[in-house]
């Protein structure tokens, strides 16, 4: 479903994306980008690009490192592969979104939940990320080489001292939200496939809703930037791709 919300003055666009799906578009450098959980559970995975640049995205080795982290919650900002801030989480009610998971391909698919063909149940035939990503990056003129370590939000992993990875199942709940800000244009890729992780034995991806909001002007005491020293060195380089234009 794809409206205008006509309750929030403040929200300039909102759609549910039903699980199983993908979306895609810029968010204009200023504005922010909101996701709720409708039903909890959900997962979504998310790339980022430069709409103006695209070999500039989402560098997860990079965002990770310079913030002394393998999860994202607020005060993390999203870094480019040229040292950028793409988007800064600046509010988040669920504490802990996956960044090293990645994303389901159709052989992981019908291992753990068999066949569905769009032929035998229309709508409800199984899709996996990698081919919900695909769709949606073709739409931009990318493809396969720009299938990047993604983000899972509203999704959990952590790690073993020995290195075995662990999902959490429960780990959002109905009504939990996530808010980016965009630091730049910046192009969001995502779908709404099951993490690739997740035990539970049916296909049942579910459903979030987004709403595109004008975002705050950035305060001295911005909790982004000030989270890490690497994040006003990466807000630095993101002023100086920007000083021919007007400031936040």
């Amino acid at each position: 479903m794809n409206t205008i919300n006509p309750d929030s003055k403040a929200a300039l666009y909102q759609e549910t994306v039903p699980g199983g799906r993908y979306w895609s578009m810029v968010i204009h450098r200023g504005n922010q980008l909101r996701l709720t959980d409708t039903q909890g559970g959900a997962n979504v995975g998310m790339l980022l690009f430069n709409p103006h640049n695209p070999l500039e995205r989402y560098n997860m080795s990079d965002t990770l490192k310079g913030q002394h982290t393998s999860k994202l919650t607020r005060g993390n900002m999203l870094y480019s592969d040229m040292g950028r801030s793409l988007m800064s989480i600046m509010a988040d009610t669920v504490g802990w979104h996956d960044t090293i998971g990645g994303f389901s391909d159709a052989q992981l698919v019908r291992e753990k939940y068999g066949e569905a063909s769009y032929q035998a149940v229309r709508n409800d035939f199984y899709r996996s990320g990698r081919e919900l990503f695909l769709i949606e990056l073709a739409k931009w003129g990318l493809g396969k080489p720009d299938l990047v370590p993604n983000l899972n939000l509203f999704s959990k992993v952590s790690a073993d001292t020995d290195g075995t990875l662990h999902f959490h199942p429960g780990n959002s709940s109905a009504n939990d939200q996530i808010t980016l800000r965009a630091d730049m244009d910046v192009l969001v890729v995502l779908n709404t496939a099951q993490h690739p992780m997740d035990p539970a034995p049916e296909y049942n991806p579910k459903s979030v809703t987004l709403q595109i909001l004008p975002a705050e002007p950035v305060r001295e005491d911005d909790v982004c930037i000030n989270f890490r020293p690497e994040n006003a060195r990466a807000w630095a380089n993101t002023r100086i791709y920007h000083c021919q234009e007007p400031a936040l």
